[in-house]
């Protein structure tokens, strides 16, 4: 029995790996900038293109999960995922870009929305926290990877042709895919009626519900900013070449992965206030120093500080919510994914700073968010 269920977690917790992918937009967006010489500005809607789905489709998805079922909704995503990243390879231009970014995160979000309660069907209940975590942990590990599909790519293919990580990565989708079709997996559709996005923004009246919701808005923001600029920040303040100013989104996702553990081991210890306001003030002193002091290795070591410090901030303010209002979690759950959007919202801002104040202007929309979260760590308990 044992051995059949693992053989039901592992193509599920595959789809976590694939959900990793939309991380690649931070070096992406260098690449696509430099090719149509796009502005700041410009470039900085990149992410926006991946991220800003989740406030258009997280509610309404979960609603339409009910009738296709979890494992179906899934495998749409999937579908969508693997169009998106097989456009460029048909013709490279700005618009065939724009519409894979597009796709990559209509898929991303439907997949995010699906995915973690398709993994709670197939784990048992006093297992689903940890069959979780290992899902985050595969995300992180895919995030880190991301920009090492690239140079693959230009590898074998040629600089010019650093776009063809996008089919090398729709085929591992495609593998996905059809491992996740050929397990079975039973349907759960339901009757349920459906929660409209009006009734379910109506929570956001409650001004705790507001303060986390913006707390989930921001510290995605921040999470998406930080990818997006660390390897900008590298290349203008020190002149790095492309293969080394990679390393500094890799040194995020890595200090981002080695935080999550490290949050894992000690959040049942420590009460998880405490820990948010340890963690969110010692990141804002990182992003203090990253705009203070210009050295590679200090900047390199801030990078990582924000991803480490910042890495278990999601969870807990998620957390938090849905106890919050545990007869309304459907409706919470689907509100606290709704404002990922933030990570698309954050960066057109970051892009045009950049372009009126250079790049310590886009380290100064990062500070901003992570000061809101520093209020949101403290005002919580006032609720």
């Amino acid at each position: 029995m044992e051995s059949k269920r693992i053989l039901k977690v592992l193509p599920v917790l595959f789809g976590f790996f694939i959900m990793g992918f939309c991380d690649i937009v931070g070096i992406a967006s260098d690449y696509v900038q430099r090719t149509f010489d796009w502005s700041s500005t410009m470039t900085g809607f990149i992410p926006s293109m991946v991220f800003v789905w989740f406030l258009f489709l997280g509610i309404p998805v979960g609603n339409m999960m009910n009738k296709w079922g979890r494992k179906n909704t899934v495998l749409i995503s999937l579908v969508i995922t693997i169009i998106g990243m097989m456009l460029p390879l048909i013709d490279y231009t700005s618009p065939t870009c724009i519409a894979a970014f597009m796709l990559l995160g209509i898929g991303n979000a439907i997949l995010q929305v699906s995915l973690n309660p398709l993994l709670t069907d197939v784990v048992n209940g006093s297992y689903a926290t940890s069959a979780l975590t290992a899902g985050q942990v595969i995300k992180a590990v895919s995030s880190l990877l991301g920009p090492e599909f690239i140079l693959i790519a230009m590898g074998i293919f040629g600089e010019a042709h650093w776009y063809y990580c996008f089919p090398i990565m729709g085929a591992i989708t495609i593998v996905s895919a059809l491992w996740l079709a050929l397990t079975p997996i039973a349907s759960n559709k339901t009757a349920e009626e459906g929660i409209s996005m009006i009734y379910t923004f109506r929570l956001l009246k409650d001004p705790k519900v507001l303060l986390l919701f913006l707390g989930i808005f921001f510290i995605v923001g921040v999470d998406v900013s930080t990818n997006y600029i660390s390897s900008k920040l590298m290349a203008q303040r020190f002149s790095w070449a492309e293969t080394h100013a990679k390393w500094a989104p890799q040194v995020y996702f890595l200090c981002r992965t080695v935080g999550a553990f490290v949050g894992v081991l000690l959040l049942p210890h420590v009460r998880e206030i405490r820990y948010f306001r340890y963690n969110i003030v010692a990141c804002l002193l990182a992003l203090f120093m990253l705009l203070l002091f210009v050295n590679p290795v200090i900047n390199l070591v801030c990078i990582g500080c924000v991803g480490f410090f910042a890495s278990s901030v999601f969870s807990i303010i998620y957390s938090i919510a849905l106890r919050y209002k545990p007869d309304e979690a459907n409706r919470m759950s689907g509100l606290m994914i709704t404002a990922i959007a933030g990570g698309g919202l954050v960066t057109p801002f970051m892009g045009f700073s950049i372009d009126m104040a250079g790049i310590s202007g886009g380290v100064l929309v990062t500070l901003l968010c992570v000061c809101y979260l520093v209020f949101c760590a403290f005002a919580v308990k006032n609720y």
